[in-house]
């Protein structure tokens, strides 16, 4: 029985070492997967914001458009629900404006809902409105 006990004392603290060290590069390797997945989404949305300028103000031109909506099938990938739906009622609101340009007000709400939505997602929370964000028209 002594014996028994003496074994246990010496190999308790190997395997708490062997446990520990398991735990601490599971959660390293988490982590690390985590700020990628966050780099490659920030990364993504950037791209999304700038193709939005296609719907906006002097900005607004077809190619810019087409190439905001490719990248809006791919969003489907990675973007949270809330930011699809903020996507889908700018869509709405172009498809009910057949080529129109829609009212500015109800345009910048659904860019500006777009905006947030990205920010929550990436950040958790914000304190931003939709009537916070703007894009400036550079005519040069």
């Amino acid at each position: 029985m002594d014996e028994t006990i003496e074994i246990l004392k010496t190999l308790l603290p190997v395997f708490t070492l062997i446990i520990g060290s398991a735990l601490t590069y599971y959660y390293g390797v988490m982590s690390k997967r985590g700020e990628a997945a966050l780099k490659y989404k920030e990364e993504q949305y950037s791209k999304l914001l700038v193709k939005l300028q296609g719907f906006v103000g002097h900005t607004a031109n077809a190619k810019t458009k087409r190439e905001f909506f490719e990248e809006q099938y791919k969003s489907w990938l990675y973007c949270s629900d809330d930011v699809i739906e903020a996507i889908n009622e700018m869509v709405n609101l172009v498809k009910e404006n057949r080529g129109m340009e829609p009212d500015p007000v109800k345009g910048q709400k659904v860019v500006g809902n777009i905006v947030v939505a990205m920010r929550k997602d990436l950040y958790g929370k914000t304190k931003l409105g939709y009537e916070s964000f703007t894009y400036t028209d550079v005519i040069g």
